[in-house]
């Protein structure tokens, strides 16, 4: 296994919830991965944030990975949820509380 890899999975282990996005959770530098933090932030949950901007070889590799070609993507409880719009959609119609909070062990807010 590379040391990408390995980080990869470091990271997805460290945190309940995971977004490799563009950008820092401060700083994004796509609406996607904009669009990814606020949901999480409106839920009020931790969650870890992964730029794949910073590192090239780790941008390519999280896209092997998961086998998702688009960045940002999401992992949750080390499992990979998807993308943006897939969020977005989870978010809307409940679902995506019901995950973190499953994850999480905990109440998440709406």
């Amino acid at each position: 296994m590379s040391d990408v890899t390995d980080r990869i999975e470091s990271a997805i282990r460290s945190n309940k919830i995971q977004v490799f996005m563009k950008g820092t959770r401060s700083f994004p530098q796509c609406g996607f991965s904009a669009a990814t933090v606020q949901i999480f932030e409106e839920l009020g949950v931790p969650f870890g944030t992964t730029d794949v901007l910073a590192d090239p070889e780790l941008r390519d590799e999280i896209k092997r990975y998961s086998n998702w070609p688009t960045i940002p993507q999401v992992y949750i409880d080390g499992k990979f949820i998807g993308g943006c719009d897939i969020i977005r959609e989870l978010y809307e119609s409940g679902e995506l509380q019901t995950m973190v909070k499953a994850a999480l062990g905990q109440a998440a807010q709406q």
